[in-house]
Formats: C-alpha cells, structure tokens, sequence
C-alpha cells in the first residue's frame, strides 16, 4: 500500500513515520509513505501557497493551482490513487471508511490557513472529517487517517485476532482487558479469567462488550449483529439503573 501526505508542513510527519506501528509497517514492506511539500508546485520565487479571499474576510486561502498540480503529478504515476481532502465538512471518519480504504493508494491533502479554493471540489474523490471540531491544519488528521488504515494491514499489527475483537470491528466496544499483578490496590482481576476455560472466558467478555456498550456507547448497538440472548441481555441493561450496571 502507499499513502501520500500532501502538506505545507513535510517536517511533521517525520518523528510519528518513524515510530511504533506506522515504522514497522515500513519495515515490512506493508506500506511506502511519500511526503509531498506542497510550495514545490509554485511558480513564483516566494512559493505562496496562499493569497486573500475573493469577496473579503478574515485569513488566506491555500490557492487552487499548487494543489491541482501536485494532484495530477501523482495521479500521472498512478491513475487509481484516491484523492481525499481532509476537511471539517467532510462525514466522519469510521473503522468502516478505514477497511474501504485499506489496500488503496491513498493521496491525503492537508488543509491549512482559513480553507481551501472550493474549486478543489472538481479535482478530488472525497473529503473526510474526524469530527465536528477545527484544527489548526489536516496534518493531524491525514496522520489519524493513515494509522486507523495501515493497522489493518495484513501483518501489521503481529498476533492473529489482533483485530478482529478491537472496539468497532463487531460492532460493540471492546470488552475489558488486565494483566498482572492479580490485585493492584485492592482492585482484583475478574476470577473468569484466571481459570483458564477459555469457552466461560469468550462468553464474560462478549457480555461485558455488550454491557460496556449499552453503557458508553448505546448507538452502536443498532448496527450490531446480536443474538436473540444477547438482545434480551441489553434489554435488562437498558432496564437496570446507571449506577448498578
């Protein structure tokens, strides 16, 4: 897989690429990553990227020849990279959006300053938002985006099942995880999974993703795929005061 960062920030990229996960993938072969400055497609010997607002206002606009360059550029090299602007109007980036995008060759543009030219819109497949909030570019994002997807990767992440039990791959929110010591300030680990019967142990932890769940999370619960005794299982939850689930 390849992913391209499009940015007028390259610098901050390099410490999370080299890190953790994201360096591993790397290492593998699971992944290239290619930064591109974006004052590389200007013409002019100040290289700005931006200039004012038609009509007026407040702040710069990132200009629409420098991105629609470094567009075709890389299309030129690959004509199936999807295009993606990270931007606060796009819908919300999920786990479903990240297993779509898995596999692709994804070219992630960094928003900056007060926006992007609009005209953007006729040069890119999609945008994508990480929630309903403002940042200060889509560096974090792009980065957020690229890590939610290369951990899917075949090989990636080591440890067969790492990902199929995460919160949002089934639908629910990941049930409860303790490793040692035992006790820990007098907070003790459940005794099930001190027993070693692995069916009792799979059965208490779906039951406490359903509960965590219905507690943190009920809108989840809508897409996911329940039994008929799970389903009365979250109808006692529902029924059962906050304080005593």
């Amino acid at each position: 897989m390849r992913i391209d960062l499009l940015t007028l920030f390259p610098e901050f990229f390099g410490s999370p690429l080299s890190q953790s996960m994201l360096q591993r993938a790397q290492q593998q072969g699971a992944v290239t990553f290619q930064v591109i400055n974006l004052r590389d497609f200007t013409e002019d010997r100040h290289q700005a990227t931006d200039d004012r607002p038609f009509g007026g206002g407040p702040g710069m606009v990132l200009k629409i020849e420098p991105l629609v360059k470094a567009i075709r550029t890389v299309r030129a090299d690959d004509p199936q990279v999807r295009v993606i602007l990270m931007s606060p109007q796009g819908p919300v980036f999920n786990q479903d959006k990240a297993r779509q995008l898995a596999q692709q060759h994804l070219l992630l543009i960094c928003g900056h300053y007060e926006g992007v030219d609009d005209r953007i819109r006729h040069y890119i497949d999609e945008e994508l938002s990480l929630g309903d909030y403002i940042l200060t570019g889509g560096e974090i994002a792009a980065l957020t985006v690229a890590d939610a997807v290369v951990r899917l990767l075949p090989g990636v992440l080591g440890g067969e099942g790492a990902i199929e039990e995460e919160s949002f791959q089934t639908g629910l929110l990941e049930y409860p995880h303790y490793t040692r010591p035992r006790i820990f300030e007098g907070h003790g680990v459940p005794q099930v999974l001190l027993e070693g019967d692995h069916r009792l142990i799979a059965r208490w932890r779906r039951q406490e993703a359903l509960r965590r769940t219905a507690c943190l999370r009920p809108d989840l619960l809508s897409k996911a795929v329940l039994s008929k005794e799970e389903q009365e299982v979250i109808k006692k939850l529902a029924e059962t005061p906050a304080k005593d689930r």
